[in-house]
């Protein structure tokens, strides 16, 4: 029997019987029933953290991210049967926790548990895989150190994907594929890898050939250690090795090979083998495999069907044999002591307590923060200091998650993600021990696209109104709450309308307030096309001190590559305005674009530059500078040839090729330009750019036009100009509704 083969037939769950003081494996024991760690040697941890992986499981909507996760978490031992997402039974998948979640069939939270694979601790991250739900993906991705990229089989590489693979690359995480649903009609993983090469442009190969596709798919052939496998068992947790089917050996050879000259292009050591036309063994492949996924150089494809329960044994192998552990990932934190120096966090045990709050939770008991702790130990009892606040706190409790369940334990050490109640933080904070003052580098937050107007139906639930959205706001960087200066009204503003749709709901379940909610609007911007110059003296004297303050300057677009909404340059020669009042002006400003004057929205793409101007050695001060460049701004505001900037979607639709025109045709109709078609199986796939504001009901539309069967997905794409009617209307829509 082979190595690989007696690591999957190894009974997983004898760990949590076993007695025996088997390294490792004792201390995984010990540590998962909270015991305190043993006297050790002092380079022991490095062993340890060796055997502990921080994973996410991301894709495209039903790609079966939640189905997958949930075999994971049944062949590890942590359930003792299996559930699936729209089931009969009612119960629904583990991570799926929330009623809401069950019965919608889809992931709103990100869910955190963890679970054993041999003598590996794997700690998983289950997150949305709609847009709208993005930031648990951001906020995952962040604190994790690999990750899965789940692929349909018969879908492949679609919009969403694109997104989640995008995320993946900001935040460096190495990453593998997992083409699910092979037993799907019109499943093909050899497409899906071409579009994972063309669409995404990674350096990736097959690690894995399935043995049958759609109803024969029987099992898989293993391009590193040259076996195939197969799945039995009522749950497919007989797994079964046997040699290479005679009809596929000439295949697997060739797609070993592929393999290899894939991974020589980035690594070296393999390069020199594979150049020499040395035999090549399954453990040196498995190592050069190792190193390039590290290194971010190259993206192994597993493949499998969750749902038939095939191929997640080999897919959990990959995770321990390919994916880094936690000081195989380069972690840094910024000295705030040393004015931001950065400093690389070890892992260790000895060093400062340094943990990052990604997440926040109303549970049970209070706010559940949950932590990923990157060097130090955090004990239950002790005091921790959040170094954004200065706040001293005490850790009342430490848990370890398992989705909505929870495992008190008495420590935790660097690379792991635990939970922690009663502790008054916002997600991005960072917690020491007090000894240092390092902050972790924040997240990406994308900007809210869609706003409603909402009031509690009743004057009683003003008061549940207002604790529900700011738990929300709390725990959701993306969920905006404000209020129009003019109507009164209470404005939630989201990324988008499934979104704003749960966070009602939840409302309504959590709270039992009743909401009325306005129509969904968009949120627009301003910006300028042309330069216009400002000479503005804001001059005002009523007794005593009075206000003196002259700018003299321009203003004039950003170019639309700039990462910045607005600059401001000082570009003034001499000292005819003291320097202790610039700031002051940058700050008239930054308040005067909140505001433009053609519909109320915020301005952006824009630089200030200041010239000249005069004081006046009484009367100017920061005040009366501030104003000045406030009205400046208006003032020079019209000249500068405003316009509209209107939120932008990239639209994916699909549906069977007798509904193209049809739906061609609507797009047209809603002003959408369409950038890419194509075809899968029978169906079509239509990508388009629609400004958000004509997708409202979209989701009821497609599915008349289609008669049901057509699906589509959407994202924020860019803000770009309404043309000339467009803005006209919404001019004069503004001005119907203040006259």
């Amino acid at each position: 029997m082979g190595r690989a083969s007696a690591r999957l037939l190894a009974p997983v769950r004898a760990l949590w019987s076993s007695r025996e003081p088997l390294g490792s494996r004792w201390y995984l024991a010990r540590h998962f029933a909270g015991l305190p760690r043993p006297k050790e040697d002092p380079d022991a941890w490095r062993e340890r953290m060796d055997k502990i992986r921080n994973i996410g499981i991301s894709a495209h909507i039903d790609s079966g991210k939640t189905t997958l996760t949930e075999r994971v978490l049944f062949y590890t031992g942590r359930i003792n049967e299996i559930h699936e997402v729209r089931g009969k039974d009612g119960v629904g998948a583990k991570m799926d926790s929330m009623d809401l979640e069950r019965e919608r069939g889809i992931t709103i939270q990100s869910a955190a548990t963890h679970c054993i694979w041999g003598d590996h601790q794997i700690n998983i991250i289950d997150t949305p895989g709609h847009v709208d739900f993005t930031i648990e993906v951001e906020r995952a991705l962040r604190v994790l150190d690999g990750a899965i990229l789940v692929l349909c089989g018969v879908g492949g590489v679609q919009s969403q994907s694109i997104t989640v693979d995008r995320q993946m690359r900001r935040y460096g995480v190495p990453r593998l594929a997992f083409v699910n649903k092979l037993d799907r009609t019109g499943a093909d993983p050899w497409r899906v890898i071409d579009q994972l090469r063309n669409k995404l442009r990674h350096n990736c190969a097959a690690l894995q050939i399935p043995i049958g596709l759609e109803n024969e798919f029987q099992g898989l052939v293993d391009l590193v250690h040259n076996k195939a496998f197969y799945f039995s068992g009522a749950h497919g947790e007989k797994v079964t090795e046997a040699e290479i089917p005679e009809d596929l050996v000439s295949f697997a050879s060739e797609k070993r090979r592929a393999l290899i000259e894939a991974i020589s292009d980035v690594d070296d050591e393999l390069a020199e083998k594979f150049l020499s036309d040395e035999p090549i063994a399954s453990n040196e492949l498995a190592a050069a495999v190792r190193r390039s996924v590290i290194s971010l150089k190259f993206f192994p494809v597993f493949m499998g069907s969750a749902y038939k329960n095939k191929g997640v044994q080999l897919l959990l192998n990959g995770v321990v044999d390919f994916l880094p552990c936690p000081i195989e990932v380069s972690n840094y934190a910024l000295d705030q002591k040393k004015k931001e120096a950065k400093v690389d966090l070890t892992g260790s045990p000895d060093g400062p307590l340094v943990g990052l709050a990604f997440k926040l939770e109303e549970g049970r008991f209070g706010q559940l923060t949950y932590l990923r702790i990157y060097e130090g130990v955090i004990r239950r009892g002790e005091m921790i200091v959040n170094s954004n606040t200065g706040k001293k706190v005490k850790v009342p409790r430490l848990v370890r998650m398992h989705a909505d369940d929870m495992e008190d334990i008495q420590e935790a050490g660097a690379g792991e993600i635990v939970a922690v109640f009663g502790i008054d933080c916002a997600s991005g904070d960072t917690f020491t021990d007090g000894s240092v003052k390092y902050t972790m580098t924040s997240m990406n937050v994308p900007e809210p696209v869609m706003s409603l107007a909402i009031t509690p139906a009743s004057r009683d639930a003003t008061a549940n109104f207002s604790k529900a959205l700011n738990r929300f706001q709390r725990e959701d960087p993306t969920f905006r709450v404000s209020l129009d200066q003019e109507s009164g009204q209470t404005i939630i503003s989201g990324m988008g309308e499934l979104h704003l749709d749960i966070y009602v709901e939840r409302m309504r379940r959590e709270y039992k307030v009743e909401s009325t909610v306005g129509k969904p609007q968009v949120n627009f911007r301003e910006t300028i096309t042309q330069r216009a110059e400002f000479d503005y003296l804001h001059k005002k004297q009523s007794g005593g001190q009075g206000q003196f303050g002259r700018v003299i300057g321009y203003i004039e677009p950003l170019p639309e590559d700039s990462e910045k909404k607005f600059e401001f340059e000082n570009m003034m020669i001499g000292q005819a305005i003291p320097s202790n009042f610039i700031p002051a002006i940058e700050k008239g400003f930054l308040e005067a674009i909140n505001s433009g004057s053609l519909i109320g929205f915020p301005v952006e793409r824009l630089r200030a530059v200041l010239v000249d101007g005069a004081a006046h050695t009484v009367d100017s001060s920061e005040l009366a500078f501030k104003l000045a460049a406030l009205y400046a701004f208006r003032q020079c505001y019209a000249a500068a040839s405003p316009t509209i900037l209107e939120p932008v979607m990239s639209v994916e639709m699909k549906a069977p090729v007798e509904f193209q025109g049809s739906v061609t045709g609507d797009l047209n109709k809603r002003k959408g330009l369409i950038v890419g078609s194509g075809q899968e199986g029978d169906d079509c796939v239509i990508t388009a750019h629609v400004p958000l504001n004509n997708m409202f009901g979209y989701s009821t539309a497609l599915r008349s036009m289609t008669q049901g069967k057509g699906e589509f997905t959407m994202e924020y794409l860019q803000h770009a100009p309404v043309s000339k009617d467009i803005q006209q209307k919404l001019i004069s829509e503004l001005k119907k509704t203040r006259d």
